[in-house]
C-alpha cells in the first residue's frame, strides 16, 4: 500500500468518527436547546462530511480495481 492511500484511510476514519459524533450530538436533547440557524448550519456539515466520507471509501474502492504501475 502507498503511503498516500494509507493517509486517505487514515482520514476516512477520522472523518468518519467526527460524522458520528456529530450526529450523536444532532440527535441530543442539546441540539435542540441551540438556535435554528446554528442547527441548520450542522445539519449540513454533517451531510457534506457524509458525502466527503463517501468519495473517500470511492477512492478506497477504486484501488482494488485500478491498475497502477509503481
Amino acid at each position: 500500500m502507498e503511503a498516500y492511500q494509507q493517509r486517505v484511510i487514515n482520514e476516512k476514519a477520522a472523518l468518519d468518527g467526527s460524522i458520528e459524533r456529530l450526529g450523536l450530538f444532532i440527535r441530543s436533547d442539546h441540539f435542540g436547546k441551540l438556535p435554528k440557524d446554528e442547527q441548520e448550519r450542522m445539519e449540513r456539515q454533517h451531510a457534506t462530511m457524509v458525502v466527503y466520507s463517501a468519495i473517500f471509501g470511492e477512492r478506497i474502492a477504486a484501488w482494488g480495481t485500478a491498475i497502477y504501475d509503481h
